[in-house]
């Protein structure tokens, strides 16, 4: 275990800060308007780790801090962390529940990493969740207008086979298109059907990992959570959604040069969201181990 000294440990928590408060701070502002992003917005609504939670810097289990004369962060609590001379993350702390809630994620993980990528969804959950349905009932109405009329909508989903492995993608479909869908996944059996190449699967990995805080710490956490932006960003752009208003291209999924473009991002995604998987896969089991 490597030791921080006061000086090192605060100024990474304040480089931390610093980079996650330019989400964290337009995200509030926007609230205090009532002002609604739908493409950023996701990432503070559907995911439940607050903006403050996300803005608290963790060590992870490599590192000691040591403790200085300043107060330290409040949330520095016994209930995750042991205090001698130094402070560090306490693993006998975890409880059974928790343990067996890492295993569930771990688990969940490698069964994904180690399935074969499907790349042939060209984000249709998003079309799917509009198929057939009333203009009263779009979800982002008030904020993005339709690129597409819901009649042409419902011509691109029929024209295509629906291949949506994501429970909580498939989960928000309408009647009409769940049926259309390829297969039937369940929150019961989420291990045997997601696989790394889709767009939400790999979103999730924020979601796993402020899971597992703040006993994988946060520098990971912040690897996560600015790769399910990146993620969000594409995933919108492949939507029916007219998102020029805020500043996004769309990839026109209608089309076969925008299905092509769209596997190509959704390629470079999986790629990085591997890494990522890997490096979660091995701090979760760390926390096993030890």
């Amino acid at each position: 275990m490597k030791t921080l000294n006061v000086e090192e440990w605060r100024h990474q928590a304040q480089i931390y800060y610093a980079e996650i408060e330019s989400y964290t701070k337009p995200a509030r502002e926007r609230r205090s308007r009532q002002e609604k992003h739908p493409v950023l917005d996701f990432l503070h609504s559907y995911y439940s780790y607050s903006l403050g939670s996300l803005e608290k810097w963790h060590p992870s289990l490599e590192f000691a801090l040591e403790l200085g004369d300043d107060e330290l962060p409040n949330y520095f609590t016994t209930q995750h962390y042991k205090f001698d001379a130094k402070i560090s993350l306490d693993v006998s702390k975890l409880t059974v529940k928790q343990r067996d809630y890492l295993i569930y994620i771990r688990n969940l993980l490698v069964f994904t990493q180690a399935r074969s990528p499907h790349f042939s969804c060209y984000g249709l959950h998003e079309w799917a969740m509009l198929y057939k349905t009333s203009v009263d009932k779009v979800r982002h109405k008030e904020d993005a207008p339709l690129r597409l009329s819901l009649e042409e909508i419902a011509i691109v989903v029929e024209s295509r086979e629906i291949n949506c492995t994501h429970f909580d993608a498939y989960r928000f479909f309408t009647k009409a298109a769940a049926p259309l869908n390829k297969v039937r996944p369940t929150l019961a059996e989420r291990q045997n059907h997601e696989q790394p190449a889709c767009i939400h699967a790999n979103m999730d990995l924020y979601k796993w990992a402020y899971k597992c805080m703040p006993w994988i710490g946060s520098d990971l956490l912040k690897k996560t959570f600015l790769f399910a932006l990146k993620a969000r960003e594409i995933d919108m752009r492949a939507s029916p959604y007219d998102l020029k208003a805020f500043g996004y291209e769309a990839i026109h999924v209608e089309t076969a040069e925008g299905r092509a473009k769209y596997v190509l991002l959704q390629k470079k995604l999986a790629q990085e969201a591997a890494i990522l998987r890997g490096l979660l896969i091995a701090a979760i089991e760390q926390l096993l181990e030890v």
